[in-house]
């Protein structure tokens, strides 16, 4: 199963680094308007004592939509957005967590505000992870 995934994962990386390229074609918004720097992200969660559990999807966010194979891209980009793009600034959904000892290691490549972008932790169990990315990771 992990071939597969990482195959799934190397194919949502080459279309989320096309699609700021794609948007550099489209025709300017209007003078003085801000570029749109749309972000194309590769998210994914891998457990090395579940790797049945393995997982990745694509997340998409522009000022006009937030889409991708993420089940709550707007929440996510919203989250993101906060942080200003930063993973390391996310607000994430502080609570009380076992101190279980199951790692999960997330992982983030490809564009944020028209800059690439990598990002990889790893967390104690799936609850400390929720509790410092809230909605970005949830799927």
């Amino acid at each position: 199963m992990r071939p597969r995934t990482m195959s799934t994962a190397a194919a949502l990386l080459a279309f989320a680094a096309a699609a700021p390229a794609q948007a550099a074609g489209a025709p300017a918004q209007g003078a003085g308007a801000p570029p749109i720097r749309p972000a194309g992200l590769v998210l994914t969660v891998a457990s090395p004592s579940h790797p049945d559990r393995n997982r990745s999807v694509l997340l998409r966010c522009a000022p006009e939509r937030s889409d991708g194979s993420h089940p709550d891209a707007t929440d996510a980009c919203r989250a993101l957005d906060r942080a200003g793009g930063s993973f390391d600034r996310l607000d994430g959904r502080p609570r009380a967590c076992t101190r279980q000892s199951d790692p999960v290691t997330v992982t983030v490549a490809g564009t944020w505000g028209g800059r690439p972008t990598h990002w990889d932790r790893t967390f104690a169990n799936a609850c400390s992870l929720d509790a410092a990315t809230g909605p970005v990771f949830r799927f």
